[in-house]
């Protein structure tokens, strides 16, 4: 059976923090970019860029979130942009961090105003953490630019296997006082991504509609979840 992506149209979902980030085999990751987090600000000099790659759901935007939060928790600024940022997009000496999310994602307008950033970033000393699906190399982007993402930090994440997917909805069922039977992690295992970003959302609009309709979550109701016209497949 073919997988299924899901554009749910829910409420806000919890802030991405490291504390949250659900590693995997990517814990030595997550813990490389804890340590340049609490030093992205002690650094002498333009620090090395990072760039983050993998595939959808691979938790590349949450890290990314999470450096953002960690770093404006401690009072520094912050740039995020990403291929829908309108343009142009404008420089701001507050800034300790600038995110370029997406970067495979990039149109024309968009490489240059990330190559412009990068040049700003490198007069001013300032951290660029960029990511993209993609390692630096294969990125459909200009040449210039992909050099610039390919210096410095490169780091490959890798999707949560079938049992850490299963942990994970699990766990996350579990802090929300769900019951969730083995019948319909199965189902939801063996008919969409394993995309966190999905699921996580597929659970929450479980949770409220399971509440709406005093049900317990079973697979009929999962079913009746996504005839709901506003929540079909796409």
């Amino acid at each position: 059976m073919a997988m299924r992506q899901l554009p749910l149209a829910i409420g806000p979902v919890p802030e991405p923090t490291f504390d949250n980030f659900l590693p995997g085999s990517n814990g030595a990751l997550r813990a490389q970019l804890l340590a340049l987090a609490e030093n992205a600000t002690n650094v002498a000099g333009a620090p090395a860029p990072l760039y983050l790659w993998g595939p959808a759901g691979s938790g590349k935007t949450h890290l990314l979130r999470a450096l953002t939060q960690h770093l404006q928790a401690h009072g520094h600024g912050v740039g995020w942009f990403d291929a829908g940022t309108p343009q142009p997009w404008h420089w701001s000496h507050d800034w300790q961090l600038v995110v370029i999310d997406g970067c495979d994602r990039l149109d024309e307008a968009g490489q240059q105003a990330a190559f412009a950033l990068f040049v700003e970033a490198a007069a001013q000393g300032t951290q660029v953490a960029t990511a993209g699906r993609l390692p630096p190399v294969d990125l459909p982007l200009r040449d210039d630019l992909k050099s610039r993402l390919a210096w410095g930090h490169v780091l490959a994440l890798q999707p949560l296997g079938d049992a850490e997917t299963r942990a994970v909805l699990r766990r996350q069922s579990d802090e929300r006082g769900l019951l969730l039977p083995d019948e319909v992690l199965d189902y939801l295992l063996t008919r969409f991504e394993r995309n966190l970003g999905t699921l996580m959302r597929l659970l929450d609009a479980l949770d409220s509609y399971a509440l709406v309709n005093s049900r317990h979550i079973t697979v009929p109701l999962v079913r009746a979840l996504l005839a709901e016209p506003d929540l079909a497949p796409a």
